[in-house]
């Protein structure tokens, strides 16, 4: 992906190795022009917009990986992924917008680039503009949709994002639940994984591993870049001139840019972004309104929230952060947030204040404790237990992670609410939390946060 070619060239001019090396490696970068003639665009906000776009073209893939990758259907030529990438004026923080690639949107009147049709204003998904009239017609769409001046288009395929990511030496990834995908193959069982680019390519393409869809996808492209960008700013490799060369002529050699984001703008944007980390960056997606927002002819779309996407993207114009940007605690990848978690904490031992001591850790971890301990029944217990109704038993695994050494017990009919019962084993709660923890009033969270433990 461009944006962790940008970040690479960052490190590498912080490490003091400048113009000299990165000049003549982006030769090779398609240049396209996706704002020619445009008229009537938005203000320009402060800060920097870069529309990312991924598309599904597979044309130097070889046969082998089309197979083993489940790849062999024809191409749409259209969208796979739309984000919108903020650098912020101060080059500190940037901000990663995802928009649904089946987005309502309202296509501006436009010459059709396959037909030559003019056509009017119309409803579409909005990944059909690219299809419809390509980066320019994309570019067009977002900026009427979002009112958002775009400053430069980065365009990767199947292809270029297999590349970048073998070129890297593969990408860690976690997850906190089996994930199994039979339209691409994916196939990850709980835990941490190394994946190389065409199994990078299963996991950020993967819509059918649950009922979350289009949006739980979107999700986990955001984890992977927060892991892309973790694994381009911290590589070795980066720090070693000929090597960083060999990497960004492979990354750079296969993307499309706008013409005006050349070496220059790289380099002195690298420049200024010295000290970019994973903390440094936040991922969220535009607030849905209608999940299934029926159009004749076209099906059911992704019906945006008007005003709270209004506000997020006022917050992008505006240059204003999305999550709240603070040192992140070490803490341990559960199945479902704490935050989701009812609890009641009963003390089943004899010393006075165990139960009270459980309730606030867990609570402090996030957990939604009753804040009313209570006395077991039976006050000699040795180790701590968790009951929980068969019904909630993912719920009941994220608690009893939290409670080192505690013990699962399912009661049939308990409800939702979580009994701890704390025995004379409990040394206190340890820090957990969800892969989607998503915090602040954008739903955002910060690429520290989403990347593995």
């Amino acid at each position: 992906m461009r944006v962790a070619t940008t970040f690479s060239v960052t490190v590498l001019a912080a490490a003091g190795i400048g113009h000299a090396l990165v000049t003549g490696l982006d030769s090779g970068i398609d240049r396209i022009d996706p704002f020619k003639d445009m008229k009537n665009r938005p203000a320009a906000g402060h800060g920097m917009n870069v529309l990312l776009v991924g598309t599904d073209g597979r044309d130097k893939i070889s046969d082998a990986e089309r197979r083993k990758y489940r790849l062999g259907g024809a191409p749409c030529h259209c969208t796979d992924t739309i984000m919108i990438v903020h650098i912020s004026d101060d080059h500190e923080r940037a901000s990663v917008v995802s928009l649904p690639r089946d987005s309502y949107a309202m296509m501006p009147p436009h010459t059709d680039q396959n037909s030559g049709d003019r056509h009017h204003a119309h409803p579409v998904k909005i990944n059909a503009a690219y299809a419809e009239g390509g980066p320019q017609l994309t570019v067009r769409t977002v900026e009427n949709m979002t009112h958002v001046k775009i400053d430069h288009y980065l365009e990767v395929d199947f292809t270029s994002f297999m590349k970048t990511v073998d070129v890297l030496g593969g990408v860690e990834v976690c997850t906190a639940r089996p994930l199994k995908d039979s339209y691409t193959g994916l196939d990850l069982s709980v835990g941490t994984h190394q994946l190389d680019g065409g199994e990078a390519l299963q996991y950020v393409r993967a819509r059918h591993t649950d009922g979350a869809g289009d949006l739980g996808r979107m999700q986990r492209q955001q984890r992977f870049l927060a892991s892309l960008i973790a694994k381009t700013t911290s590589s070795g490799v980066l720090l070693n001139p000929v090597r960083f060369r060999n990497v960004a002529r492979t990354l750079l050699s296969s993307v499309r840019a706008d013409k005006g984001f050349g070496t220059d703008e790289m380099v002195e944007l690298a420049r200024a972004m010295r000290g970019f980390t994973p903390s440094s960056s936040e991922f969220t997606t535009v607030p849905i309104g209608n999940i299934s927002y029926p159009v004749k002819g076209i099906g059911s779309t992704v019906k945006w929230d008007p005003k709270k996407s209004e506000k997020l993207f006022r917050a992008l114009r505006e240059d204003q952060p999305l999550a709240s940007h603070r040192a992140r605690k070490k803490a341990v990848v559960v199945g479902v947030s704490p935050q989701q978690i009812r609890v009641q904490v009963e003390n089943a031992t004899m010393t006075p204040g165990v139960g009270r001591k459980a309730d606030t850790a867990l609570k402090r971890t996030g957990f939604r404790t009753t804040g009313a301990p209570v006395n077991a029944a039976d006050r000699h217990a040795q180790h701590t237990v968790v009951l929980y109704d068969p019904r909630w038993d993912r719920s009941a695994k994220s608690l009893a992670t939290a409670l080192p050494g505690s013990q699962l017990k399912a009661v049939k009919g308990q409800g939702a609410v979580l009994k701890v019962l704390a025995g004379a084993d409990y040394k206190g709660v340890r820090a957990v939390r969800a892969e989607d923890a998503y915090q602040g009033e954008f739903g955002a969270v910060t690429g520290d946060q989403v990347v593995c433990p």
